[in-house]
């Protein structure tokens, strides 16, 4: 059976495969209506259309726009086209457009239906356009074009002039007068053609318009040329005037009058142009406002209204709400479409073919299947495969998708302005040229391409065109030629790679051409194919995905292919993708302590590292294809065994490097060309940097591929790993080299951190953590450490703490930072090793644990800490120290370590210089024995305490043990001197001799003398201390004899007062003031009297006969001063007396006043001289005559000084 026997309609008829908006033969009108296809989708679209569009009928709405959505041949022209029809019940010989509908009972609710009529009945002008042929060239600039083209259409639509609206203004003026017909009759007769046929020749014919408008008496001659300059002026109509003229037209066609203006495609003529987008808002907007429902915007886009009007960002809600109605058409609706009106098939081959699919239903299935993880549909069963049949159900949809994306890429642009090629004429025509095949053939998806030709550009066709006349492609230049087929379905899927991917199962899939065909052999021949095309630069390998070529892409790969691309450049990369993208680890972490360890590890491929500073102890090496190693086993073992390395052998497939190759060449050729020269190629080089992207993936999935199967050798053997995943296979090699190279890393059998380090160093006895068993823990790693610093110590050379990091934390130890560091204080804590930083020497005497810490553990000081064995300490120093210990402080130190001993000995010692120094301040109070004593100890214990390494403190006290046990021997009694009684019975001894040397001129007593030289000869000793308990008896008779000497000298003192206190109170007698002196004086003389009973000093004691003298001559003195002063206070009172007695007279005389006053009053000075002061001395020596005459005048001149006139001189003895 043919193909072209199965249908129920004839495959060849005429078909209208172009929807071209504009033009309406009647054949194809009626054609048009009688095959219309009413989908379950299209009934929902009449249903919500009508619904809205009769609330413009009944009433008035705001709300007048419709918009229709649907891909680029879901049939949405022809959809608008039949509401055309419908809303101006157009009429088709002798039935109307709504006939059809309702006849054919093609709507299936008759509310529906009846709303359907209802809008058929009402009057309707009906303005069908696409609006990308309706506009002028260049008026997309223009802001105003949308609205420029309404008006254009509307005037057509009445049959004025589109082209030149002033000229439709003019006609419209004519009208409105009833003068139109009128003009075109004159016009004819004067122009001599009709005036619709002439005027788009305004420019050209406007005298004879002038004449004819003069000759109606419309306008005068002046006027009329008036108008016809202006006519050649821009003409310009703001919105709302257009909106106003649509509602003046439909009031005056009156009848519920409506005007629907269908605008085919406007999605695509707006764009991405916001000031468009803002039109066609302001257009609807203002139609809706002037008119209310009675005049409708219909119009289609691919894309749906939110899309739009989301992508060009700016506010178009308003827009959203004036097309309130919102159809979408979906591929379903077109499946339905091309089923019902073409693929329909009579009873007979219907059930041959459901027989033929129940006997070849597997190998179908196996024949045309897809592997890129996108759902394509397939035949369901026997059902589907008698509707379908001779197509595949995946071609609709991938059709769908080729045709919208042929429209952006590959498109001429004519059918913008005429029409949409349809799924309908593509899968009729693809079917009439199969149609005389038997059954069994499938219609493969090239078959599309002839249907598509006469719509594509130049760069797509003309690459097809080529091939058939490229003798490799087409030796036998055929017609049907099956690599031009593969190309030209290569081409169709070029931009659908999100529907389905051009690898080579669904390229055989979408060449099959019978439910018969072996699908390994049609493989192959597509595969043959391909290399001839790739090799003709027609098609293009992408990992496993084929690309069709433009003739600018090919032009382009022309010149990728002509870079040059150094096999360094493709290692390196290699070196990027393994290290960074599929083997990412930078260190290698060792199982033990929970990853506590991790090694770095050189990363190389071949000969290449990827990074320039890699010095570590192992590495990784990847061997490419490309690699001067080769693939003989023997050397491989040799090479890794010898460089510590991990050996990644690659398989011998350059897959990943031609890609990488080819991914380098792009980018190369990318950078280098960046001129404006290739703006023209901008999108193809865009694809390119896509496909860049593209071979980077590619070359990252081979090049996996290529490590998961690659052998691994390590430790000079052929690692046999089980695991397939990339890193866990070269982390199981790393291990077995790591135990291998890092061979004492087992050493460590404890983990320690600076916690550890701080509990070791501020334990103050030497208690070990111990391990399980009650090993030491890290014994053998500590020995390794104190080995090495001991070897540098030998050679008289320290070492820093940075020198022994960079040696245990790499091979064959591989410690971490916290180990070396808690091994560093272990050994210090220990005794093993000293330290010093900047020169001075460090230890637990003059730094706290703290301290010490930091200088272990900060980097700050990993250069700057420097240490060396510690010479051990002679056995007979520490027994020294620890007896100068016991003898000095009476201690013993708690445990044997050195540097505790020491710290002992130092804390002891500096206790006891301060209590020296506590002492010494006692002796310079006063001279009490032991200074010597105290100032030696002193200074050797401070000499010691200022030694901060052990071994010289161990030797200096050693040297000085003898004079420390001294020190010990002879300190003891002054330290019980001070601490006893001893040293108050001493004080007292000093108060006594004190005194007694105080007063001693005045003492003549024997035994008195004998006492204090006693005292004073035992206070004088250096060590007094065996005889100071004599001191209390000699201090008890000198207390005796002192008291009686005192009592001797107390006699001849208190006479003395006696006789001044006798001499005051006998001036006193006769004075007036007696009575008020009396009592004061004696008090005065009491109180020395009280104090020389009372006084213990002979010394202070003679002193009291002084004070007592000195007193009696202040009195007396005072009493002349009292004397003076009443003398002065009665002279005073006689004078006034004898002034005023004078006054009374009438004759003053003052000098005569004065000598009456002088004469009542007689006024004497008197001089209280002590006799000592006339003889300035204490005795005098008389042996001659002459001895007496000399002091007797001597005396007598002295006294003669001491008189003065009207002066009484008392000479006090």
């Amino acid at each position: 059976m043919l193909i072209r026997e199965m249908f129920e309609k004839e495959i060849d008829r005429d078909i209208q495969g172009v929807i071209i908006v504009g033009q309406s033969e009647a054949e194809n009108v009626a054609q048009e209506l009688d095959e219309y296809v009413v989908t379950r989708e299209l009934q929902k679209h009449f249903a919500d259309f009508f619904s809205s569009y009769k609330k413009g009928i009944v009433g008035n709405t705001p709300k007048m726009g419709v918009w229709i959505s649907g891909f680029f041949g879901s049939g949405k022209s022809h959809f608008l086209k039949i509401l055309s029809y419908l809303l101006a019940n157009k009429q088709v010989g002798t039935k109307r457009a709504i006939d059809f509908f309702a006849e054919d009972k093609k709507i299936v609710d008759q509310m529906v239906l009846a709303d359907m009529k209802l809008a058929a009945d009402t009057s309707t002008d009906v303005v069908l356009f696409n609006i990308d042929s309706k506009s002028d060239s260049n008026s997309k600039q223009n802001k105003d074009a949308i609205v420029n083209v309404f008006l254009k259409v509307f005037n057509e639509m009445q049959g004025f002039c589109g082209a030149m609206p002033f000229l439709a203004d003019l006609e419209k003026r004519l009208t409105e007068e009833g003068k139109y017909e009128e003009f075109k009759q004159k016009f004819d007769e004067v122009y001599g053609e009709e005036w619709e046929a002439s005027r788009q020749d305004f420019d050209f014919i406007q005298d004879d318009v002038v004449d004819v408008l003069t000759a109606m008496e419309f306008m005068s001659e002046a006027a009329a040329r008036n108008w016809c300059e202006k006519a050649s002026e821009p003409y310009q109509i703001s919105i709302e005037d257009f909106a106003k003229r649509v509602k003046a037209y439909i009031r005056r066609k009156g009848n519920n009058h409506h005007v629907v203006f269908l605008v085919d495609e406007i999605g695509q003529y707006i764009g991405e142009d916001s000031k468009l987008m803002l039109n066609l808002q302001t257009v609807t907007e203002e139609l809706g406002k002037e008119c209310m429902g009675k005049a409708w915007v219909i119009v289609t886009s691919q894309q749906d209204i939110d899309s739009v009007t989301r992508v060009k960002g700016n506010d178009f809600s308003k827009i959203q709400g004036r097309f309130d109605t919102r159809l979408s058409l979906s591929s379903a609706n077109v499946d339905e479409v091309i089923k019902k009106r073409i693929l329909a098939k009579k009873e007979m081959p219907a059930q041959t073919l459901r027989l033929l699919y129940g006997q070849k239903s597997t190998i179908i299935k196996n024949l045309i299947t897809f592997n890129d993880g996108v759902e394509k549909k397939l035949y369901a069963d026997e059902n589907d495969f008698a509707l379908v049949y001779p197509f595949v159900p995946y071609q609709f949809n991938v059709l769908a998708s080729v045709l919208t994306s042929i429209r952006t890429h590959g498109a001429s642009g004519k059918h913008l302005s005429e029409g949409e090629r349809s799924m309908l004429a593509m899968f009729k025509e693809s079917a009439m040229d199969y149609k005389d095949c038997e059954e069994g053939t499938i219609i493969p998806f090239h078959a599309f391409y002839d249907a598509l030709e006469n719509f594509l550009d130049h760069s797509h066709r003309g690459v097809i065109i080529r091939a058939y006349d490229n003798d490799v492609i087409n030796p036998e230049h055929k017609e049907n030629v099956f690599a031009v087929n593969v190309l030209k379905v290569l081409f169709m899927i070029k931009y659908v790679d999100k529907v389905v991917v051009a690898n080579i199962d669904n390229i055989t899939s979408l060449m099959a051409d019978h439910i018969d065909s072996d699908r390994i052999t049609l493989k192959e021949r597509v595969e043959d194919s391909l290399k001839v095309l790739i090799r003709q630069n027609l098609v293009q390998k992408n990992g496993d995905i084929y690309v069709f070529l433009t003739d600018e892409e090919q032009e382009i790969n022309r010149e990728i292919e002509s870079q040059s691309v150094e096999m360094a450049e493709i290692i390196n990369k290699v070196s990027e993708m393994i290290f960074e993208d599929i083997f990412t680890d930078k260190k290698y972490k060792y199982p033990a302590f929970n990853g506590r360890y991790s090694f770095n590890f050189n990363q190389i491929v071949d000969d290449r590292p990827y990074k320039s500073t890699q010095s570590y102890d192992i590495g990784v090496r990847v061997l490419t294809p490309a690699s001067d190693y080769g693939t003989d086993e023997t050397t491989l073992r040799m090479v890794s065994g010898q460089g510590r390395e991990v050996l990644v052998v690659l398989p011998d497939d350059r897959a990943f490097m031609d890609e990488i190759q080819r991914y380098l060449k792009i980018e190369k050729f990318l950078r280098l060309n960046t001129s404006s020269a290739l703006s023209k190629y901008e999108s193809i080089k865009e694809a390119k940097r896509l496909e860049m992207r593209e071979r980077n993936s590619n070359a990252k999935l081979f090049l996996t591929e290529s490590l998961k199967d690659a052998v691994i050798y390590v430790n000079g053997d052929k690692a046999q790993i089980g695991a397939k995943e990339v890193s866990t296979r070269i982390s199981e090699a790393l291990g077995r080299l790591v135990k291998t190279v890092y061979h004492k890393l087992d050493y460590i059998d404890a983990a320690m951190s600076e916690d550890d380090i701080r509990k070791l160093l501020k334990t103050t006895n030497q208690i070990t953590l111990n391990l399980e068993g009650g090993t030491e823990p890290n014994i053998h790693a500590a020995d390794d450490v104190l080995q090495y610093i001991a070897g540098n110590s030998r050679m008289h050379v320290k070492t820093s703490m940075k020198s022994v990091k960079d040696r245990f934390m790499k091979a064959p130890y591989g410690f971490v930072e916290d180990d070396v560091q808690w091994l560093i204080a272990k050994l210090f804590k220990r005794g093993d090793l000293s330290f010093s930083v900047n020169g001075a020497s460090v230890t637990l005497m003059n730094k706290d644990a703290e301290e010490i810490i930091n200088y272990i553990t900060k980097k700050a000081f990993v250069e700057k800490l420097m240490m060396e064995e510690r010479v051990r300490v002679a056995d007979k120093d520490k027994k020294v120290v620890r007896d100068v210990l016991k003898e000095l402080f009476h201690a013993t130190s708690p445990n044997d370590d050195e540097d505790a001993v020491m710290k002992y000995f130092i804390s002891f010692s500096s206790k006891l210089i301060t209590e020296l120094r506590v002492m010494k301040k006692d002796y310079e109070r006063a001279k009490y024995p032991g200074a010597k004593i105290i100032d030696e100890g002193i200074k050797v214990l401070s000499a010691i305490v200022q030694i901060q390494a052990p071994l010289e403190f161990f030797q200096t006290v050693a040297k000085k043990q003898d004079v420390l046990l001294d020190f010990a021997e002879d300190f003891e009694p002054v330290k019980a001197f001070f601490a006893g009684e001893q040293k108050t019975i001493f004080d007292k001894a000093l108060l006594y001799l004190s005194k007694y040397d105080d007063s001693k001129t005045y003492i003549v007593d024997a035994d008195l003398e004998s006492v204090v030289e006693a005292v004073r000869s035992i206070i004088r000793k250096d060590k007094p201390f065996s005889d100071i308990p004599k001191l209390p008896e000699l201090l008890k008779k000198f207390n005796e004899a002192y008291s009686r000497v005192l009592d001797e000298q107390l006699a001849p003192v208190l006479d003395s007062v006696l006789e001044s206190q006798k001499r005051v109170f006998e001036v006193l007698a006769d004075k007036e003031y007696k009575e008020s002196k009396n009592n004061q004086y004696y008090q005065l003389f009491l109180e020395i009297e009280d104090g020389a009973k009372g006084c213990t000093n002979v010394s202070t004691l003679r002193g009291y006969a002084d004070r007592a003298e000195a007193l009696k001559i202040r009195l007396l003195n005072e009493m002349d001063r009292m004397d003076t002063e009443i003398a002065m206070k009665k002279a005073e009172e006689i004078r006034k007396a004898l002034e005023a007695k004078a006054a009374e007279i009438g004759n003053v005389d003052q000098e005569q006043i004065e000598v009456e006053v002088k004469k009542e009053i007689k006024v004497k000075k008197s001089k209280n001289v002590p006799i000592k002061t006339m003889t300035k001395t204490a005795s005098w020596r008389i042996e001659t005559k002459e001895d007496v005459d000399r002091y007797v005048e001597d005396l007598r001149m002295k006294l003669m000084d001491e008189l003065d006139a009207d002066t009484i001189v008392n000479i006090e003895f």
